[in-house]
């Protein structure tokens, strides 16, 4: 009989701790792993990982699988990309707790702020539950493909306990404070890792209104903290701004809820083009909440954060224009015909030269910042190859530059526009911020912003990129493993995955390291009432291994669904 369920042989291991990479075994019994080394024994399964990479599998800490973790038990696009734990309920959106006259609320801030169709959640959410705990009960129904963990949104508990007033941004009485933070303890007993909350004014429903948390006080946010601390568990996550004179003010605020709560922290954090430096104030300041003896992480992204524009889209740089909104209804096929009519081009191209009344439009039609994606796509592309670079080498004008790419390859070209991280047309930021002890590689938003971004890749982009394709410098693998392995793990309270030892959870990676790579991303119409969404696939993953099961291999699903939904903090 053999002694080991699976025996991964002879592959290069990255154990996630950030040690030396080394030739070993992998044996897995019951779910863990049971030997690392030279293991004699045979396994019921065994791959050959000779000149592979083996790492553990990845946990993503930021991604928004709410809604379709409830109807689908295939994580994608992240399960592609290695991904063996997600974390979902990010940016204070969610789906519980929940009243029923308050669903549609709910539905319409997810659609606002993370761009997941509205017919989509409409169709696909059961609404089986009503109290938190009992929407951790329906994930728990359903097997998967990876495991699945959630946190509590601020914007769902503020509509459930205040209804009305907490969308017309009012402050929470004494009593709706003491009730969230009771509700708040319930979750984290229940299952939640955490509790999110957003203050950014980029949140926004569908209607525009803004997300229900955006102005809640201290004394509010100090309830739900204390609500944490009740419970013993729970990371407190921050969206904001915090690009205002008072953001030193908003971080005392933090200091005092992390004082009284005890409870570890983490912000989002990625480069404003248009303040290039402002990062490092912010980690500065998250640095600052460290040494008055806080656990304090910033969730940084390992490449450009940007929006795909194409036919296929949710928009194009002409979204704009009158002709093209007439037509924006109709099939990519239907619209790409009259794109090539000379005259409506013409008359598209004549109203593109209108001025632009939004920010966003203007930030969205920078033809110097903007590029063709490619296959495989290019993630830091150079200032030459933009747009706008290139209708000047051409003598022509940038929108008929960005107008016939668009109509080539059938109109399933992208144009990758990046508005955070790229300020100075290169990842050298990325790099300062991952570098940082004081940071988390997060911000994939897998599960979101289906129709305009596709950055569930990261993880793939994190190894190949950073550690074998940089031109002006690599960085170690190892290190870089444990970035998006050990450190993410622990940082949530997951200290039974995320390295390779003896006893952990066997979650594993066999990843063929020199053919590593993001495919392009496609769009496809596969959400629940026909909703689009883009999905990206990887080449390179030989095989991914969610506790001890085989999920997936050379980039296929097995058939196997051995994840489960995590309840709160796990030993190591």
């Amino acid at each position: 009989m053999p002694e080991f369920d699976l025996v991964v042989r002879g592959g290069n291991v990255a154990d996630g701790t950030g040690s030396a990479i080394r030739q070993a075994d992998v044996a897995v019994a019951d779910g863990r792993i049971a030997a690392i080394g030279k293991v004699a024994g045979s396994g019921a399964e065994e791959i050959d990982a000779r000149g592979l990479l083996v790492t553990p599998g990845f946990v993503d800490i930021h991604t928004h699988y709410d809604g379709q973790a409830t109807w689908d038990s295939h994580l994608q696009p992240s399960s592609w990309h290695g991904v063996t734990t997600a974390v979902m309920g990010n940016c204070g959106v969610g789906f519980a707790p929940v009243k029923i006259e308050d669903r549609q609320r709910l539905i319409e801030l997810m659609e606002g702020v993370e761009d997941i169709p509205g017919a989509a959640l409409d169709e696909g959410l059961s609404w089986s539950w009503e109290s938190f705990g009992q929407y951790l009960d329906a994930l728990a129904a359903r097997p998967r493909d990876m495991d699945l963990g959630a946190q509590l949104p601020h914007g769902a508990l503020r509509v459930f306990v205040m209804g009305e007033r907490a969308a017309r941004l009012e402050e929470a009485t004494p009593e709706e404070v003491a009730r969230m933070r009771t509700l708040t303890a319930e979750a984290m007993r229940d299952g939640a890792l955490g509790f999110s909350t957003s203050r950014t004014l980029n949140h926004r429903t569908v209607k525009g209104d803004p997300t229900p948390s955006l102005r809640a006080s201290e004394a509010e946010l100090m309830g739900i903290a204390m609500g944490m601390k009740d419970a013993g568990s729970g990371v407190i996550e921050f969206i904001s701004d915090f690009n205002t004179p008072d953001a030193k003010s908003e971080f005392a605020m933090i200091d005092r809820l992390l004082a009284a709560s005890g409870r570890p922290f983490s912000v989002s954090l990625a480069q404003n083009h248009g303040r290039p430096d402002g990062w490092r104030r912010l980690l500065g300041m998250v640095e600052g909440l460290v040494a008055n003896g806080h656990s304090a992480k910033a969730q940084v992204a390992p490449r450009p954060i940007g929006v795909l524009q194409g036919l296929q889209a949710s928009r194009i740089p002409f979204s704009m224009c009158p002709s093209y909104k007439a037509i924006q209804h109709k099939t990519v096929a239907e619209r790409l015909a009259m794109l090539r009519d000379p005259a409506f081009r013409a008359r598209i191209l004549a109203e593109a030269h209108q001025p632009l009344r939004s920010e966003m439009a203007a930030r969205l039609t920078d033809f110097d910042r903007m590029f063709p994606l490619g296959d495989p796509p290019d993630y830091e592309p150079a200032k030459e190859n933009s747009f706008g670079a290139r209708a000047r080498r051409e003598n022509r004008d940038p929108r008929e530059v960005v107008y016939d790419y668009l109509i080539e390859g059938e109109g399933k070209n992208f144009v990758f526009a990046p508005f955070a991280n790229y300020a100075a047309y290169n990842l050298d930021c990325c790099k300062e911020m991952m570098q940082s002890p004081h940071t988390l590689i997060g911000l994939g938003d897998g599960g979101a912003h289906v129709g305009l971004i596709s950055d569930g890749s990261f993880p793939t982009s994190l190894l190949a990129h950073w550690g074998r394709d940089r031109a002006s410098g690599t960085l170690d693998v190892s290190w870089l493993v444990k970035r998006h392995t050990l450190d993410n793990a622990r940082a949530v309270g997951l200290d039974d995955r995320g390295r390779i030892a003896q006893g952990q959870k066997a979650d594993l990676n066999v990843i063929d390291f020199d053919r590593l790579r993001v495919e392009a991303p496609v769009m496809k119409w596969d959400l629940p009432a026909g909703g689009k969404r883009l999905l990206q696939k990887a080449r390179g993953y030989r095989a991914t291994i969610v506790s001890g099961a085989v999920t997936y291999r050379d980039g296929e699903a097995t058939g196997a669904l051995p994840g489960r939904l995590v309840r709160g903090p796990q030993a190591g």
